[in-house]
């Protein structure tokens, strides 16, 4: 599956859009999200072909927000890559119990996060 339409879930405002500033810039279709309730309404909208999902945020956080959608019969395809300054070996390995293909820690490096995307597609 060639990946175009990225879904890009984080609460701040800057990240969102360095992160959609960068996959733009690559040739990818970006729809973002400041909060899990948003990312849902998207989802709703559009499935995406990729989700990257911070974790640290108000109310839903993304482990569990990352643990709904991959749960999700309708979205279980979808692969979710954690994008996140939680670089704890532990939170990694949590992020991919919760069903994410992959964990990338802030600050991103374009190429590290191009080369992900590209595994996945």
């Amino acid at each position: 599956m060639a990946i175009r339409n990225v879904l890009v879930v984080d609460d701040s405002k800057t990240e969102l859009l360095f992160l959609s500033d960068l996959l733009k810039k690559s040739g990818f279709s970006v729809t973002t999200a400041e909060s899990a309730e948003d990312a849902l309404g998207c989802l709703e909208k559009a499935k995406p072909d990729l989700i990257l999902m911070d974790v640290v945020m108000p109310g839903t956080n993304g482990f569990q927000l990352t643990r709904k959608i991959t749960r999700d019969p309708r979205f279980a395809d979808v692969p979710v890559i954690m994008c996140t300054s939680k670089n704890a070996e532990t939170d990694r390995v949590w992020g991919m119990r919760q069903g994410a293909r992959d964990y990338i820690t802030k600050p991103v490096h374009r190429t590290e996060l191009l080369d992900k995307i590209k595994a996945l597609g």
